[in-house]
């Protein structure tokens, strides 16, 4: 249709016959002919669309490819000279991860495992908040709670809880709050006790904080707010330097950004460091010293603002001079049924363990049913192994599936559902496959691996075939998509999308005993192999059998 009104704008003389759009679609088709080696039909619809039917064999070659490489297809490679930084997870030190650090942390590990995938070196940036001013009142908390603090290292396991003391010692003694001041500075200066405190409350805190991570297959390297204190001091020169910095009254530093309002303040009033001085920092760092291509912070959405502010003011100063590319990621709130942000009952937020904990729970308590019931491929032995596979897995694609802009109801019936777009109902079909493949060696004597280096082709003929084929090959275009802006819902869309076509392939084409056995169990191999590589990419853990 733009085709046909084009040729008129253009005033060239026409055919007779091209009256409309139909006319130019003809003529397309035509000119394309019957022997394309990628379109084996097209046809006009409508006024004026044309449809292309794939080739079977141009299919055909893609999946055994695909099959005999072992791998998927990928977009060219960045090489791999090409840095990427990922900011995710970011807990504050002397506090427990809770629900609000899971979107950061599985969105980001996810982010890292695509970038890796495709070829960039990444670095894997846990910017926890180990800095501030809350640390001189828990020093101050923990030289009077544990005097002997040197010689006896003190159980402080339970950080909620011994921060929301500290806390209230702070809110409620004028003493104690002056010399919990009088502690910052004495941090900042590089007092020996008051570091000495300060690196044991890091120490216990990573010591949680790594527990989480290790149940979630996440991989981070700490680089925290402190590592980055030296660093300022030279970045709030090059500005003075550059003629951009304002001194505010009172004697802040400050940098105005064009939109905004508020500035950036790169050193306090008092002479201390904050926030925008430290992220500054930072992105001197990452850009000029990591020498990153691509720096991604993923964040509570609210802090959208703030991450423009940093990312222009590096632009304006020169900073971004090789075509890096700056990126935030901002993502929704996690949601109780009602709406609201979510809690414990008692009105808590809740922990990420005790999170993490109920999932499990509710699916090994699942599987034993099935165990009860016959339904299950498993033993007793292995429902718990196999409950945190699932578990862990349910969390995470239930978040993932969604665009981490929206807000979204966290349910744990509705995350470990076997029916619908869940972890649970794709690991299940997933395993579907894998039975298929193991039944054919026990009950046929034919190992699908040895079809393969047998040199066996696959053979395209049923509709649902096609329709399978033709989804599974589309995954370089899918990877490519999800490059753009890194949100994985993309890959989440894909492997449903792939676990709906080999559902209904299974359902309509019959594997077992059919003439075209051999072929239909090299696609279910594939099928298999390239969910498992979405499910990699998602981070969520292999399960062979359920």
């Amino acid at each position: 249709m733009p085709a046909f009104a084009s040729l008129k704008k253009s005033g060239r003389p026409m055919p007779v016959d091209m009256k409309g759009p139909t006319q130019v679609a003809q003529t397309i088709i035509d000119l394309v002919g019957k022997n394309h080696p990628v379109i084996s039909e097209m046809r006009i619809q409508g006024p004026g669309f044309i449809m292309c039917k794939i080739s079977p064999l141009y299919l055909q070659g893609h999946i055994d490819t695909i099959m005999c490489t072992k791998s998927l297809p990928k977009p060219p490679q960045v090489g791999p000279q090409q840095t990427c930084l990922v900011d995710f997870s970011s807990p504050n030190i002397a506090k427990e991860m809770h629900v609000g650090h899971l979107r950061s942390t599985i969105i980001g590990e996810s982010v890292c495992r695509i970038l890796e995938y495709v070829g960039f070196k990444v670095e894997r940036v846990n910017h926890v908040g180990d800095w501030g001013t809350q640390f001189g009142m828990l020093i101050q908390f923990l030289k009077e709670k544990y005097p002997d603090f040197k010689n006896s290292m003190p159980n402080i396991t339970d950080l909620t809880g011994f921060y929301k003391a500290a806390k209230e010692r702070f809110d409620e003694d004028a003493v104690f709050k002056k010399l919990a001041q009088l502690n910052v500075v004495k941090l900042q200066s590089g007092d020996v006790e008051c570091l000495e405190i300060w690196k044991i409350l890091c120490d216990v805190s990573r010591l949680e904080y790594q527990k989480i991570y290790d149940r979630l297959d996440v991989t981070i390297e700490e680089y925290g707010e402190s590592f980055y204190n030296d660093k300022i001091p030279p970045v709030i020169e090059e500005f003075e330097k550059a003629g951009t910095l304002s001194i505010e009254e009172g004697g802040a530093k400050c940098v105005f950004v064009d939109k905004f309002k508020v500035p950036l303040m790169l050193q306090k009033s008092d002479g201390g460091y904050g926030y925008d001085s430290t992220d500054m920092a930072a992105l001197k760092y990452r850009l000029h010293t990591v020498n990153a291509m691509r720096i991604v912070a993923i964040t509570d959405f609210t802090q959208g603002d703030h991450f423009t502010m940093c990312n222009q003011a590096a632009r304006d100063i020169g900073w971004v001079d090789k075509g890096q590319k700056l990126q935030h990621i901002g993502f929704g709130t996690v949601q109780g049924e009602d709406g609201k942000r979510f809690k414990t009952r008692s009105g808590v937020t809740v922990r990420l363990v005790d999170l993490l904990d109920e999932a499990v729970d509710r699916m090994e308590a699942s599987l034993n049913e099935r165990i009860e019931q016959g339904k299950a491929n498993i033993s007793p032995d292995e429902v718990h192994g196999v409950a945190e596979a699932i578990g862990y897995g349910a969390v995470k694609y239930f978040d993932l599936r969604r665009n981490p802009t929206s807000n979204y109801k966290f349910s744990y019936d509705a995350m470990l559902d076997t029916k619908g777009n869940t972890a649970v109902y794709l690991l299940y079909a997933r395993v579907r496959f894998e039975s298929i493949m193991n039944k054919a060696k026990a009950e046929y004597s034919i190992d699908v691996e040895e079809l393969i280096k047998s040199g066996e082709k696959i053979v395209i003929g049923h509709e649902a075939e096609r329709n399978l084929a033709l989804q599974i090959q589309s995954f370089a275009d899918v990877l490519d998509l999800t490059l753009d802006d890194l949100l994985p819902y993309h890959i989440c869309d894909y492997v449903y999308d792939l676990s709906i076509a080999g559902s209904n392939f299974v359902t309509q084409c019959r594997v077992m005993g059919s003439p075209e056995m051999k072929s239909r169990l090299m696609l279910c191999y594939v099928t298999a192999m390239a969910m498992q590589q979405c499910f990699e990419l998602l981070g969520i853990r292999e399960v062979k059998r359920i």
